[in-house]
């Protein structure tokens, strides 16, 4: 092999190292930040991870949203109509936010099997419902409350 062969052989070798040393980032950071879905259903079976970030949604509980008067720090209880698990958060909820309504929110669950909110995420308007949340009312078998969904005029 003569040596102009020998530097481009070295040189696609590095190429190719490098493509695959970008892509290993690419997707470890990718699942690393990926949020996969549960329902209260599927947190009390012990399915949702204890050590990472997660999605749960389901209809606020009526009568569980308990609000603290001297900070943002809120606790309620959400449910897919068959299971519940408490939700806390400290901050600013969305202006839509209301019992009975379907949520989704992002964040860890503490040892105490109490879901730490890092963020609450309410329907945009009063035909909507998240699609998560909608999935598993149903999975559940149990049929989505009216008082989630209301009709238009």
């Amino acid at each position: 092999m003569n040596p102009r062969r020998k530097r481009l052989a070295a040189g696609v070798v590095v190429v190719v190292l490098g493509a695959g040393a970008a892509t290993a980032l690419a997707l470890k950071s990718f699942q690393e930040n990926l949020l996969y879905f549960y329902s209260p259903t599927q947190v009390n079976a012990g399915e949702a991870p204890g050590n990472r970030a997660f999605r749960i949604g389901g209809l606020v509980v009526a009568g569980s949203v308990f609000r603290d008067p001297r900070s943002l720090a809120v606790r309620f209880v959400l449910t897919d109509t068959l299971h519940d698990v408490p939700v806390f958060y400290e901050g600013v909820l969305p202006d839509l936010f209301r019992e009975g309504q379907g949520i989704v929110a992002n964040g860890r669950l503490l040892p105490d099997r109490t879901f730490q909110a890092s963020e609450v995420l309410a329907k945009h308007d009063e035909n909507y419902m998240p699609p998560e949340v909608a999935k598993a009312l149903e999975a559940a078998g149990r049929p989505i409350p009216h008082s989630a969904f209301r009709q238009s005029p």
